[in-house]
């Protein structure tokens, strides 16, 4: 089985930072597609961020301008800058990854515990 580690929230101020980390494991053959996506209390699960494995990105609009996804193929790690952080910026923060195992043909879709990210006005 393939873990995701997620590590790095907290409780910040507004206009504050943080980064979030998102470690893979296990018996990885090729990791695609990575990224971000939150879930606040009350609301449906929403894209951050996602980067290919070509490095190719996405945001949701609004963190545009404020976010910055990176990876580093070599850890099988994703990460997260957040900056300019807003209230509404608080939600649990899931990493996702597609990921292919060394004994499977196809990639299959993980998904991090959860890290809680808490902006205060």
């Amino acid at each position: 089985q393939v873990q995701l580690v997620e590590s790095g929230g907290g409780l910040v101020q507004a206009g504050g930072s943080l980064r979030l980390s998102c470690a893979a494991s296990g018996r990885i053959f090729s990791i695609n597609t990575m990224g971000w996506y939150r879930q606040a209390p009350g609301k449906q699960r929403e894209l951050v961020a996602t980067i290919t494995s070509g490095g190719i990105l996405a945001y949701g609009d609004s963190v545009k301008g404020r976010f910055t996804i990176s990876r580093d193929n070599a850890k099988n790690t994703v990460y997260l800058q957040m900056s300019s952080l807003k209230p509404e910026d608080t939600a649990v923060y899931y990493c996702k990854a597609l990921v292919r195992m060394v004994v499977s043909d196809l990639p299959d879709l993980y998904w991090g515990q959860g890290t809680q990210v808490t902006v205060s006005s």
